[in-house]
């Protein structure tokens, strides 16, 4: 279900409280504060669009060339407290010793 934003619409005019509900596509905008009874408007917000921060597009992003491209360096894990370079500049391994 998606999550909606509203705000609470303040007499003066002023920006009242921003608040979120979850409802289903199919229910009806809400008019009044669940809580409070105050008139409510919902806002207009751009949707989340998982796909920007996606499992792949995570993997390509911090991938070992691309890190490399952007001048980034790489350590993993190599066990025994010795790290092994995988990207980049700088000493081939480095020892915790």
């Amino acid at each position: 279900m998606p999550t909606y934003v509203y705000e609470v619409i303040q007499d003066d005019g002023s920006d009242g409280e921003v608040f979120e509900v979850v409802q289903r596509m199919a229910d009806k905008p809400l008019t009044r504060h669940p809580e409070t009874g105050q008139a409510v408007r919902r806002l207009i917000q751009a949707p989340n669009l998982p796909n920007t921060w996606s499992d792949h597009a995570t993997k390509q992003k911090l991938s070992n060339k691309n890190l490399d491209r952007l001048g980034f360096t790489k350590y993993e894990r190599a066990g025994d407290g010795n790290y092994e370079k995988k990207s980049g500049s700088g000493p081939n391994v480095i020892s915790a010793d």
